[in-house]
C-alpha cells in the first residue's frame, strides 16, 4: 500500500510542470518589472520555442497576467456600430497555461465609448491583476470588475465619473492589488482621485483628491519607515501616500507633462520619471515629507533620456529606462544615479510602448514592432539575441517559470524551451 501511494505521488508529481512563480500584475511580483526565477529562453520565433499561440480578437494593450495554471488578457472587442465610435465588448479572457485552451470568457459590458483615444492606443490598455482568489478587469470608465478565478462576477463598480482624458488619448491605467486593496488611480481633466476599493466588496475604503491633470502611471506599494506607501506619478508631482489613510506623505515637482511611465523602488528609495516635452527622473527618500524640491530627500536626478510611455525596470540595484518612446535604453546605479551605460541605441527596435523586464539573468527589451531584443542583466550593454514573431507588441511581456508570455496585436503567446 505504501509503496503504491509513493508511486501514486511521484504519478501527480511527474505528470505536469509545477508552477513556482505567479505573475499577478503588469510590473511582475517585485512591482518593479522583474521576476525572482523566472528563466525564460532568450531565442524565439515563429515557430521555435511557440508552446501554443492564440487569437485573440478585438484590441487590447493590457499585458496578461498569470496565475498557477491560468492566463488572462482583456480585450475591447467590435460589437456593431456605435456611430462615431465602436460599438465594443469589453472582455476578460482566461485560458490554460499549458495549452492555451480558452477556459472561460467573461463579457464585462458591452458599451459605445464615450470619447475616443489616440490612434496608438485602444479600450482595453488598463492590465488586468490578480491575487489567486479574485481577478480584476479594469476597463477605464466602463468600470472595474471583480471575477472568481472560475469567472463568477463578485462585484462590479462602474459609478466612477467619465474620464475626459487629455486631447481624448484616451484610458490606460492598470489597477494594483495590495493586502485587502485594489487601488485604482483617477487622473483625467476632470476631477481626479485616488481611490482604495475593499478587494472582497469593491467598497471605497478611501479616496484622496489630486490637483493632476490627465496621466497613466500604476501605483505601486513600498514598504517603508512608518508603513507602507503608495507612490504615484503625477504632471504636477510625484508623490507619497500613507496605505492605511490615504494621507499625502511627500511630493516633489519636476516630472513632465502627462506622465506615463509608473515608479520603481529598492530599499528606502522610490524612482519616478517622465520624458513628454522634457526629461526628469529622481530618486527619492521614503522618510521624506512635505515638499521635497531641493531637499536632502532628492538623493540624485536626471534631466535626459527619462522615459515615456514605457516603465523603467529595477533590477539588481540597476535601473534601465529608454528614451521617451524610443529604442535608446540608458542604465543607472540605482542607488547614487550614476550611469553604468549611457543612452545607447538598441538595433531593431525603433519605438517602445511596452516596458522592459527582466528574468533569468537577462533583460527583455520590446519595440512596437514586435521585435523582442534581450540583453545581459549586465552594468555593461551586451546584447544576446534579436527575436520576431511576425505582428507588433504594445503590451508587456509577462516571465514566469521557464516561460515567456507575449501579447501581440492579434496573438497571444506562451515561449518556452521545453
Amino acid at each position: 500500500m505504501r509503496t503504491s501511494l509513493i508511486a501514486l505521488v511521484l504519478l501527480v508529481i511527474c505528470s505536469g510542470p509545477v508552477a513556482a512563480d505567479n505573475w499577478g500584475h503588469w510590473r511582475g511580483p517585485t512591482g518593479n518589472g522583474s521576476s525572482p526565477g523566472a528563466t525564460p529562453p532568450t531565442e524565439w520565433s515563429g515557430i521555435k520555442n511557440v508552446v501554443w499561440k492564440v487569437a485573440i480578437p478585438g484590441s487590447g494593450s493590457g499585458s496578461p497576467v498569470i496565475w498557477e495554471d491560468k492566463v488572462f488578457v482583456v480585450s475591447g472587442v467590435p460589437a456593431g456600430s456605435g456611430g462615431n465610435l465602436p460599438k465594443l465588448s469589453f472582455e476578460l479572457w482566461c485560458l490554460n497555461r499549458a495549452s492555451g485552451d480558452v477556459l472561460w470568457k467573461q463579457t464585462a459590458v458591452t458599451a459605445t465609448p464615450h470619447q475616443g483615444t489616440h490612434s496608438t492606443n485602444n479600450f482595453a490598455s488598463a492590465s488586468p491583476c490578480t491575487d489567486g482568489t479574485h481577478v480584476y478587469a479594469h476597463f477605464g470608465s466602463r468600470g472595474l470588475f471583480c471575477y472568481t478565478m472560475n469567472g463568477e462576477l463578485k462585484w462590479s463598480r462602474t459609478d466612477f465619473p467619465k474620464m475626459s482624458t487629455r486631447n481624448s488619448f484616451g484610458e490606460g491605467s492598470s489597477p494594483t492589488i495590495t493586502g485587502n486593496l485594489v487601488l485604482l488611480p483617477w487622473d483625467h481633466e476632470g476631477d481626479s482621485f485616488l481611490y482604495a476599493l475593499d478587494k472582497l466588496t469593491g467598497k471605497t475604503v478611501w479616496q484622496t483628491a489630486r490637483d493632476e491633470p490627465t496621466e497613466w502611471s500604476t501605483p505601486l506599494v513600498v514598504d517603508a519607515k512608518g508603513g507602507q506607501q503608495v507612490i504615484l506619478n503625477g504632471q504636477n508631482y510625484a508623490r507619497g501616500y500613507d496605505l492605511k489613510t490615504g494621507k499625502e506623505l511627500w511630493r516633489c515637482s519636476g516630472q513632465t507633462d502627462r506622465p506615463v511611465a509608473s515608479a520603481v523602488s529598492m530599499g528606502d528609495l522610490a524612482i519616478v520619471g517622465s520624458g513628454f516635452r522634457g526629461s526628469y527622473m529622481a530618486a527619492f527618500r521614503l522618510d521624506g515629507r512635505g515638499d521635497l524640491r531641493g531637499t536632502r530627500s532628492v538623493v540624485w536626478q536626471v534631466n535626459r533620456d527619462t522615459p515615456d510611455i514605457a516603465s523603467p525596470l529595477l533590477t539588481n540595484g540597476r535601473v534601465y529606462f529608454h528614451k521617451a518612446k524610443t529604442g535608446v535604453l540608458t542604465c543607472l546605479n540605482a542607488e547614487t544615479g550614476e550611469e553604468c551605460f549611457g543612452a545607447s541605441r538598441i538595433p531593431g527596435i525603433a519605438t517602445t510602448y511596452a516596458s522592459p523586464v527582466a528574468a533569468g539573468g537577462f533583460i527583455f527589451l520590446t519595440g512596437r514592432s514586435g521585435t523582442i531584443v534581450v540583453i545581459k542583466d549586465s552594468a555593461e550593454l551586451e546584447i544576446v539575441s534579436t527575436n520576431e514573431l511576425g505582428e507588433g507588441i504594445d503590451a508587456t511581456p509577462a516571465p514566469v517559470d521557464d516561460q515567456l508570455f507575449i501579447r501581440g496585436t492579434r496573438h497571444l503567446y506562451c515561449i518556452s524551451a521545453r
